[in-house]
């Protein structure tokens, strides 16, 4: 009774995201079928600096194949523009 389901982690993570805005420019239905916890794994997996394998491992992912689907693009914010721009 103290846990939280995963229903509750979708709910939580849809909430969250609506609020936020991200995606703004989609209608709220799709927004809602792009993020659930499988957003936290994915960022998670993304953002892990450890080996490929250790990372497959903890998600547990049969292959390295799976895990590579989980990871986004790695580089994406590595130079942050706003920075760079001097601001």
């Amino acid at each position: 009774p103290d846990r939280l389901s995963d229903k509750h982690v979708v709910r939580l993570v849809q909430r969250l995201a609506l609020a936020a805005g991200v995606r703004g420019d989609l209608p709220e239905g799709r927004r809602r079928r792009l993020f659930a916890g499988h957003s936290l794994r994915a960022g998670l997996a993304t953002s892990a600096e450890a080996e490929e394998r250790t990372v497959q491992r903890h998600l547990g992912h049969a292959t390295a194949e799976m895990t590579r689907r989980y990871q986004r693009r790695r580089d994406r914010f590595r130079i942050n523009l706003t920075r760079a721009a001097g601001l």
